[in-house]
């Protein structure tokens, strides 16, 4: 086996509470994984987002279940950054993995329902320097319109549509059977 340069390396992010994880994560990382090309995908848990309410289960909890849940895909690691980069902000954690793996491709992972947000996250314009976003379909949601204003002022080659099969699944509404 050819043994990979530094600049042949892509790494995945896919960042969030994970509040609860679900299949719904480890279907669009498996996805990611496979279309990318990706050597390894990161699940960067985060103690709390910074444009939503306080999580419902501790951080601890949310990193045991996501190793759980991750435990037989060898290529999928779980971290959170939050603590040793003083932030819970996307720009700050892809710009400390951008140093620590100097020359490796970044792709963050993100539903298209983020797309409506996505203008109100610190430096979203910036975060394309970092990484490419790879954007997966959810409900209501549409890929590849330009209603969203990030989809109007980023450029084309800095969004990455990938088309899936969509997986009827999130947090909330996990939640909201407990």
């Amino acid at each position: 086996m050819r043994k990979l340069s530094k600049k042949n390396i892509k790494i995945g992010i896919l960042g969030g509470t994970f509040d609860p994880p679900h299949k719904g994560h480890l279907h669009i990382s498996k996805i990611a994984l496979r279309k990318l090309k990706l050597n390894k995908l990161i699940w960067a848990i985060t103690k709390k987002n910074p444009l939503k309410k306080k999580p419902y289960l501790k951080i601890k909890t949310r990193i045991k279940l996501s190793k759980k849940i991750t435990s037989k895909d060898k290529k999928i690691f779980i971290n959170c950054f939050d603590d040793k980069i003083k932030s819970v902000n996307t720009f700050d954690l892809l710009n400390h993995i951008k140093k620590k793996q100097k020359g490796t491709e970044l792709y963050f992972l993100i539903g298209a329902d983020n797309l409506v947000k996505f203008h109100k996250w610190k430096n979203w314009k910036k975060i394309p320097k970092l990484a490419k976003l790879a954007v997966f379909p959810r409900d209501n949601y549409l890929l590849g319109k330009s209603k969203y204003i990030v989809s109007k002022t980023l450029k084309k080659n800095d969004l990455i549509y990938i088309n899936s099969k969509k997986v009827n699944i999130s947090s909330s509404l996990i939640r909201k059977f407990w």
